[in-house]
């Protein structure tokens, strides 16, 4: 899922909007941010299996670091409290760490059973929305749309910045995905990771818009200033 992650992003600026998006697209995609780091390191695996399932055709074998269900939230406990130290923003810190949680139950929702619960082996969960293409574009356009929306609603340009730096990188991030859908496989694994690797660029992209935006629609119990 990689719409789906994004929306887990912007829908979480309603809730704590004093936290920038970049870091709450960055706690959302927590595990995909770690994966292509330990793929490279030969610490997690996967294989290019053209037809494994519908929408992907990745065959995730081994990633008990950085997609484990206790690992997820042990990543998730450790950004929270950073996060407080760094700011003392506690509903910011309660929201990334769901963000990171929420990149397992996506991908659990997604994914043939592959899904590992521990680090050390056990039973793989997955209910395989990706062996339907046409069923996880409608789920992943649906969640998004919800959630542009959501954040479009809240916040509000302050200058062409804030305007056409966000168009920009909707526009962008729609269109990989759609090319993602279409393309080849990947040539290789290490191919995959480097590539994966970028998704920290629009992170910053995201936290540069996101800087020249301001919030209209205030969480419970807050202010809507910045």
């Amino acid at each position: 899922m990689f719409l789906g992650h994004f929306a887990v992003g912007f829908a979480s600026k309603r809730l704590a909007p004093r936290t920038s998006l970049g870091s709450l697209l960055a706690a959302a995609c927590f595990p995909d941010l770690l994966w292509p780091l330990l793929l490279l390191a030969g610490l997690e695996q996967v294989r290019i299996d053209p037809g494994n399932t519908a929408f992907t055709p990745l065959d995730f074998v081994s990633y008990p670091f950085s997609h484990s269900l206790l690992l997820v939230c042990v990543w998730a406990a450790l950004l929270g409290a950073g996060y407080q130290a760094a700011t003392h923003y506690r509903r910011g810190a309660v929201v990334l760490a769901m963000g990171v949680v929420s990149h397992w139950a996506l991908d659990a929702a997604t994914h043939r059973p592959d899904m590992p619960l521990v680090p050390w082996g056990g039973p793989r969960l997955g209910l395989g929305l990706w062996n339907s293409i046409p069923a996880t574009l409608a789920v992943e356009s649906a969640m998004f749309l919800a959630a542009v929306m959501l954040y479009q609603s809240g916040t509000r340009a302050r200058d062409a910045i804030g305007k056409w730096g966000y168009a920009s990188f909707l526009s962008v991030i729609v269109a990989i995905y759609l090319a993602s859908l279409a393309g080849p496989p990947p040539p290789s694994v290490p191919a995959l990771a480097w590539v994966a690797l970028g998704l920290s660029l629009f992170l910053l992209w995201a936290a540069w818009f996101d800087r020249h935006r301001e919030p209209v629609v205030a969480a419970s119990g807050e202010t809507n200033t910045r």
